[in-house]
């Protein structure tokens, strides 16, 4: 498996106990939704190695308790404490027809209200502060933030975001 085939679910932030169990923190807007997982994929030197659960479950505050198969000690799984947990795009909950996912915007072409269009989303920067679309305009890359005061629309079948740009918010990136 691919990491560009997957999205991040959460990772691990310690060990809970004496039998290996660790306490995961989801980065997922509804955990119940997850909380029937029977395996997730687990970053390791660069790599996704397939792990599964014996059990995963919800705590309060976006956290699970989880146990792998066959990793029984505290040696076992403290290696894997800030390991980033991932599952295939495919495990994704549908969503309605007027929500989206960040990486389903990417080819989306971007229009600004009065520039017109602008490009197209090249890539997704998920950062802790901030969602930012990377959209290339006469040959440099623009950031716009993902905020509701600024992306206006998404036309999914259409492929297209409609946007307010902030005012000078483009003359930034052309600046010299």
């Amino acid at each position: 498996m691919n990491k560009d085939q997957c999205f991040q679910i959460g990772y691990i932030s310690k060990v809970h106990g004496l039998r290996g169990e660790v306490t995961v923190v989801l980065d997922v807007d509804y955990p119940e939704e997850y909380e029937d997982i029977e395996h997730l994929f687990i970053e390791q030197k660069s790599r996704l190695t397939p792990f599964f659960l014996e059990h995963f479950v919800l705590q309060p505050g976006n956290k699970v308790l989880a146990k792998f198969e066959e990793l029984d000690s505290i040696d076992a799984v403290t290696p894997l404490i800030g390991a980033e947990l991932f599952l295939p795009l495919t495990s994704l909950p549908k969503l309605d027809d007027d929500q989206y996912y960040y990486h389903e915007l990417v080819g989306f072409e971007v229009f600004d209200e009065t520039k017109g269009l602008i490009g197209k989303v090249d890539q997704i920067y998920d950062l802790q502060t901030q969602d930012l679309l990377g959209v290339t305009y006469q040959g440099k890359e623009v950031l716009i933030p993902i905020q509701d005061g600024i992306i206006q629309q998404v036309e999914k079948t259409a492929k297209k975001v409609y946007c307010q740009l902030p005012e000078g918010l483009l003359d930034i990136y052309l600046e010299d």
